[in-house]
């Protein structure tokens, strides 16, 4: 990976990891000090709680790729310890998956009228937990190029012996 690549991605992470931070702290300070009184039309309040909890999965996901950009400069992705991060970021993609079907179910009595937005957004659900699959099967991959490196080392120091 590049140093421009490395330092592009980094940035991005960085101002996503402040602006959602920025972010929960608005949150936390408008339920703590209700200066935002609901009117009803929508429950606030628990939306705001599982907003704080979806920024959280997004930023274990946010450090957990950080560490991995950090392994794959270094060269030392192809590791058994990569794969405490990429764990990371399956459980946080499932964390925010589930964070969506609880925003779904808090907006479904209000969508009485027109059942199919809330049926969209299971499957908006569902493909959140599609991409949780999708970075499984990486780690899958991640794994066999692990254990092939550990192989090809082995088999080079049986060939150093040799020679």
């Amino acid at each position: 990976m590049g140093k421009l690549a490395v330092g592009a991605l980094r940035a991005v992470l960085a101002v996503v990891l402040v602006g959602t931070v920025f972010v929960q702290a608005s949150m936390v300070w408008a339920l703590a000090t209700g200066n935002d009184p609901e009117d009803g039309s929508l429950p606030l309040t628990p939306l705001r709680v599982i907003t704080i909890l979806g920024m959280v999965a997004a930023q274990v996901a946010l450090v957990c790729v950080w560490r991995l950009v950090a392994m794959v400069r270094r060269g030392t992705v192809f590791s058994h310890a990569a794969f405490r991060y990429v764990d990371g970021v399956i459980g946080a993609i499932v964390a925010a998956a589930l964070v969506w079907f609880a925003v779904t179910i808090v907006n479904a009595p209000g969508q009485r009228e027109d059942p199919g937005v809330t049926v969209i957004m299971g499957g908006v659900g569902v493909a959140i937990l599609g991409v949780a699959l999708i970075v499984l099967v990486l780690r899958m991959l991640l794994a066999q190029a692990v254990a092939r490196d550990g192989e090809a080392a082995r088999m080079r120091a049986e060939l150093d012996e040799v020679i």
